[in-house]
């Protein structure tokens, strides 16, 4: 098995290549409250009471453990090996998010931080804060592109029904990139009764390496569940990057098991000669961005460049640093799906097994299913299955010209115990 221990002390995933990956690029003003959390995670990491209420909270708030699935049917008209697939969408709250947004609001339980603030891209990790606020007693303020609050609609609503403040960003692309600026910014200036629950495995340590730990639930998960449903471990384990929360929270505890292969698919958008995609391991190269070095997208005077992806939560121009350093140590591999092969998947998922998957996840689904046909029927793939669709549904409706009525009001229909557009405007 690789012996496997990153990052170090410092925060840093490497050397590799005579370089460091992850580290602490920020604002002066931003050290104290970092130096902060870290000591506050390094204090509980390890603290029984704090891991007994953390393990408590995800088996009976949000329902772990979450099955692994045999997607006999799909496999069995791909041809090929067996998918299977870990169901992070039967999480409450819909998706593996909720799983880090209980670990870090319990540590600003104990730091005594009163205020919570949040960016969100699709949604996921908004609705998973706010759920989270709402059962602590927590202000909750998330910052979203104002591109993505017109794609997320749904989960702008979930939101607001929870409590939550929900800012629009209009500056720059309009999307997930821009709202982790403003929420940044937010920090620097409420940081002594603010914490900033970020959402992906990147960003100024200690955050890669502690949303990793708190995600890393699902791979443990795995360990077990599928030696029980197939006798040993799969062949690959697939998962979507777009920071790659979803996806460290089931490589990790597989890295050692070098017999495993890590498939990482990113968005490949357009294609990824297109130049509209926001795949930044396959097509990027190292910078720094939001307080950590890692690939990024980005011109040759290192200006961040826009980003494309048919799905909110993968469109954003870098990723986290430990992806970084898997990719270039070799222990993962990293592959771009382009926005139809992901639509195509998710309608197949749809009509073959009954499942509505988040069009972040049917990018990995998009891949197993060109994978499978390749190998053999005693062979084994698992996708992890990061989130539900529900979300989706009315930008697939568009992208396939579908009647799609988001609420009855929006066609002048009568609502009951209300009254209809039509009507109010009389």
């Amino acid at each position: 098995m690789l012996d496997y221990q990153q990052p170090d002390a410092r925060g840093h995933f490497g050397p590799v290549n005579g370089s460091y990956f992850g580290g602490t690029f920020v604002a002066e003003t931003l050290i104290h409250a970092l130096d902060e959390l870290k000591a506050t995670y390094a204090r509980y990491q390890h603290d029984a009471e704090f891991q007994r209420e953390f393990r408590h909270e995800l088996a009976h708030f949000v329902g772990r453990p979450s099955p692994v699935y045999h997607a006999a049917r799909l496999s069995r008209e791909l041809g090929g090996a067996q998918i299977h697939l870990k169901r992070e969408d039967l999480n409450h709250t819909g998706a593996h998010k909720v799983n880090n947004t209980i670990g870090q609001a319990l540590l600003a339980k104990r730091m005594g931080k009163p205020r919570i603030i949040a960016e969100t891209g699709a949604g996921q990790h908004g609705v998973a804060t706010a759920t989270i606020c709402a059962r602590y007693g927590l202000e909750c303020v998330v910052y979203m592109g104002s591109e993505d609050i017109k794609r997320q609609s749904p989960n702008v609503y979930r939101m607001k029904l929870l409590g939550a403040t929900v800012v629009p960003v209009d500056s720059g692309s309009k999307t997930l990139k821009d709202a982790l600026n403003e929420a940044l910014r937010d920090w620097v200036t409420n940081v002594e009764n603010t914490y900033y629950i970020i959402g992906t495995v990147a960003g100024p340590a200690p955050y890669p390496a502690m949303v990793r730990d708190f995600q890393s639930v699902i791979g443990e998960e795995c360990l077990t569940q599928m030696p029980t449903q197939i006798g040993r471990q799969p062949d690959a384990v697939l998962a979507c990057v777009g920071g790659g929360s979803n996806a460290m929270g089931i490589f990790y505890p597989y890295i050692p098991h070098e017999g495993t292969r890590l498939i990482g698919v990113e968005a490949a958008g357009e294609g990824l000669d297109s130049g509209k995609h926001s795949a930044s391991l396959t097509r990027g190269t190292p910078g720094v961005l939001h307080g950590n070095r890692t690939y990024l997208l980005q011109d040759r005077n290192g200006q961040i460049t826009e980003t494309h992806s048919i799905s909110a939560g993968l469109d954003y121009p870098g990723v986290g640093p430990e992806h970084a350093y898997l990719k270039d140590i070799g222990r993962a591999e990293y592959v771009g799906i382009t926005d139809t092969e992901a639509l195509e998947a998710f309608h197949r998922l749809c009509r073959t097994e009954g499942i509505i998957p988040a069009l972040e996840s049917s990018h990995a689904v998009a891949h197993a299913m060109k994978m499978a046909p390749t190998m053999r029927p005693d062979q084994h793939l698992l996708v992890n299955l990061s989130g539900r669709g529900d979300k989706d549904i009315g930008t697939v409706a568009d992208l396939s010209n579908a009647d799609f009525y988001c609420r009855p009001s929006c066609r002048g229909q009568s609502v009951k115990g209300g009254v209809s557009v039509v009507e109010m405007k009389s």
